[in-house]
């Protein structure tokens, strides 16, 4: 079930905020919660329930354990056994696929028997929610906080439907007071449904219509794509990503915000970025923090040598970059990131610091575009192509650009640029001190952007949220 489904709209989220609001306490309200996101799990995974259930009992129980030890090496023999669960879990269910076929690369280059193994299915959202739950284990570890008591309590900071499936992710400390009490204004309820409503637009109106002509694009033989078919289509891809995940967060946090949590921002406008260091404090914010909070700074960050530092940044971004994905393109990805960041912080930062700000951002949109080639395509053989089709290296072009350009996606690309700076923000602010007048005009077009999206989502099949499948 997906927040842009009318299932989801029309059936799901009514009955919920019935069931909710009816109930007089914070306890029954979270029962309500809890019951919603597992049912609302068990709709599109249905079995695979069982994965998130044993990940919340085991992760209750363990650091229950942990968190009585005073013994430092008991403490961590506690914390072992949940990292390897944890991270074993997601091994298993992302990457024994991916590990079985470059072990069976290896074996068949030196003559030796294949090994099979059936195609193991990946539960929505494992990534997200396994995250959480290595973020909870390890600031028991580290005595940020004490282990919840309360396994409903912790059910619901792991299983919450808002931010299930595809972030952002959120740590425990951050709705740990949200838990046993939270207070939920009108205004608060009504800000939630307004972030829903634009989150909804972005993914409709502008990641769905632009996303349909990165696929046919990239569905397309590289070889036969003409430079302008080729950037069209990588460029098509660029927006749809940001606005896609970009709106699945808004919607996220927006739903939050009607439940009375307040979940961490995930995007600050990072295509406006001036340097990749800047990017990554904009983009995916949840994940970017985690990975510097519970794996880069416990590395020692850059606190050591140059050599250890780069060091750092690499196995970082390499392990980001398979986070996405068990595939070698998610990798090159990664390691693309990581080694610019590198770059960055030697002489070539300190010269890119001195350039005119049109540089910078040239740089950085060059950067971050040619990377997402290895994430969106199938896999290496398909991304060089298409590089080179960017280029004009395609052995015999037919596509050109001119074949996928109509209205509706100028529009989009237009609305998509327009909004991909703080220039929303700016127009709320303005709205909020022009009185009761402007107000209602500005409810009037949210109302017109929501009535837009569902008349799309009812006309339109096409309707792919990209990080469902990390």
């Amino acid at each position: 079930m997906v927040f842009s489904s009318t299932t989801f709209l029309f059936l799901f989220l009514p009955l919920v905020l019935i069931g909710y609001f009816a109930a007089a306490s914070i306890g029954r309200r979270n029962t309500v919660l809890l019951i919603a996101s597992l049912l609302f799990y068990a709709w599109g995974e249905g079995a695979y329930l069982l994965i998130m259930l044993a990940s919340i009992g085991v992760n209750f129980a363990l650091s229950r354990q942990m968190d009585r030890q005073h013994d430092r090496l008991r403490r961590k023999h506690w914390l072992t056994a949940e990292l390897v669960f944890n991270l074993g879990l997601l091994a298993f269910f992302k990457y024994a696929n991916f590990l079985t076929d470059n072990l069976n690369d290896l074996l068949d280059g030196i003559g030796l028997p294949l090994v099979y193994l059936a195609p193991i299915h990946l539960p929505i959202g494992i990534s997200f929610f396994t995250f959480q739950a290595i973020a909870y284990v390890l600031d028991v570890y580290w005595r940020k906080i004490p282990a919840q008591g309360d396994v409903f309590k912790l059910g619901l900071y792991i299983a919450l439907f808002p931010q299930l499936i595809a972030g952002p992710i959120v740590r425990y400390t951050q709705i740990r007071e949200a838990l046993d009490e939270r207070a939920n204004s009108v205004e608060e309820r009504i800000n939630g449904i307004q972030r829903f409503i634009i989150g909804l637009a972005k993914k409709m109106l502008i990641a769905d219509t632009l996303g349909r002509v990165a696929d046919q694009i990239f569905a397309l033989p590289a070889t036969e794509l003409e430079p302008s078919a080729a950037w069209l289509g990588i460029l098509a891809y660029t927006v749809q990503i940001y606005y896609d995940f970009s709106g699945y967060s808004d919607m996220a946090i927006g739903l939050g915000q009607v439940f009375g949590f307040r979940f961490p921002e995930n995007f600050n406008y990072p295509y406006i970025s001036r340097s990749l260091r800047e990017f990554w404090r904009r983009w995916h914010i949840s994940l970017s923090t985690w990975f510097r909070d519970y794996l880069y700074i416990p590395l020692g960050g850059n606190h050591g040598s140059t050599a250890r530092t780069f060091f750092n940044l690499g196995l970082v971004f390499f392990l980001c970059g398979l986070w996405h994905g068990a595939s070698w393109n998610f990798i090159v990805w990664g390691l693309f990131h990581g080694c610019f960041l590198i770059l960055e912080r030697t002489a070539f930062g300190a010269w890119l610091s001195r350039r005119s700000s049109w540089i910078q951002h040239f740089y950085l949109l060059a950067v971050v575009i040619i990377a997402w080639v290895f994430f969106r395509a199938a896999d290496i053989s398909q991304a060089i192509q298409y590089l080179g089709a960017m280029i004009g290296q395609a052995g015999r072009p037919a596509y050109y650009a001119g074949l996928y350009l109509d209205r509706e996606i100028l529009l989009s690309f237009v609305f998509a640029i327009t909004f991909a700076g703080p220039l929303f923000p700016y127009l709320q602010k303005r709205v909020s001190e022009r009185g009761q007048s402007m107000q209602a005009l500005y409810l009037s077009l949210l109302m017109g952007l929501f009535l837009w999206s569902l008349t799309t989502i009812l006309t339109n099949s096409y309707q792919p949220f990209i990080y469902f499948r990390f």
